[in-house]
């Protein structure tokens, strides 16, 4: 109960500020931005937080739904809706085929493989016919929500975007926190006595694997869609570092560290942009920092701080074990 009530603390400050953001003077799109990473670094750390798998591949998740999405508005005319769904499904079964090859893999290798993988998702972007090379695809539209909402108007899509994340949000908490999610942790934590206990691990991680996938689709979709672009950028394994970044800076294993680590990032990004390449190096050495002083990130310290602490009792004096003893 202590764990419900933190965390929908937490989700309903969080919600407070979203919604008032763009009338304390925040850009809609900067808000937007942080949304479809902080969900994009969530998805992320369903594997890396609560499976005990690094996984450098998920840019290819991200991208290529973004990809999709915008060629299904673009090219196809399809609704909003119906095209991130398609984006999320391909994420999806990408997400299948890499845990497929990969899952058997712990560690360093299956970083590397999944490095790989998407590495070479990153040259098939970058010579396909529908996703225009190195120009990407420019000018999607954001058409219209049931045929009533424009998205064109910023308020508009800003809610759809916030209901988006809210969703996925929500999807990821019931996950970790059902019966499914308890094994992924027992997972991590002890692989080889899950196995004894009768579970097919392999499959557990490959589901964990694949829906991971699936919600960093809805991520990539979703800002397809608020910056109407879709390009190498979104699958170059560079996001996947970012992503990487941002988990570990707002708390790997626990549900807000990621929304918070996005925040920091993206912010950093938006609000140092004067400062050209150095951007890199400021960002850097504010990870180093936290690093060194949050050794469980951000919130995972904070959670580390406010967690009940056993009560111990004082040993008795030796008078009264004497006493005792009598």
């Amino acid at each position: 109960m202590r764990r419900l009530s933190t965390n929908l603390g937490f989700g309903v400050l969080f919600l407070a500020f979203m919604l008032a953001g763009p009338y304390l003077g925040l850009y809609p799109v900067f808000l937007m931005k942080l949304l479809c990473f902080a969900l994009f670094a969530c998805a992320f750390n369903l594997m890396i937080g609560f499976v005990g798998l690094l996984s450098f591949g998920h840019a290819a998740f991200f991208g290529m739904a973004a990809y999709v999405t915008g060629h299904a508005m673009l090219v196809w005319a399809l609704p909003p809706l119906l095209s991130i769904l398609l984006g999320v499904l391909v994420g999806a079964a990408l997400g299948l085929g890499f845990g497929l090859l990969a899952i058997r893999r712990q560690g360093i290798y299956f970083a590397m493989i999944t490095l790989a993988l998407a590495q070479m998702v990153y040259f098939f972007a970058l010579q396909a016919p529908f996703t225009y090379g190195e120009d990407g695809i420019q000018g999607i539209p954001r058409g219209t929500l049931f045929g009533l909402l424009d998205l064109n108007e910023t308020m508009n899509l800003y809610y759809l975007v916030l209901a988006i994340f809210a969703v996925g949000f929500l999807v990821i908490y019931r996950i970790v926190h059902s019966p499914f999610g308890e094994v992924l942790k027992a997972i991590r934590e002890n692989e080889q006595r899950v196995i004894s206990l009768g579970y097919d691990v392999n499959l557990f991680k490959l589901a964990a694997f694949t829906l991971s996938a699936g919600l960093t689709g809805l991520a990539g979709a979703t800002k397809a869609i608020v910056f109407q672009a879709a390009t190498l950028t979104d699958v170059h394994w560079q996001m996947s570092g970012e992503v990487i970044l941002m988990t570990l800076l707002g708390g790997m294993g626990t549900i807000w560290g990621p929304v918070v680590g996005s925040a920091v990032i993206v912010t950093l990004q938006n609000y140092l942009a004067g400062f050209g390449s150095w951007v890199t190096v400021v960002t850097g050495a504010i990870f180093v920092v936290c690093v060194l002083t949050f050794r469980r990130g951000m919130v995972g310290e904070l959670v580390h701080l406010l967690r009940p602490r056993p009560r111990v009792e004082p040993e008795p004096k030796p008078a009264e074990r004497a006493g005792e003893a009598d």
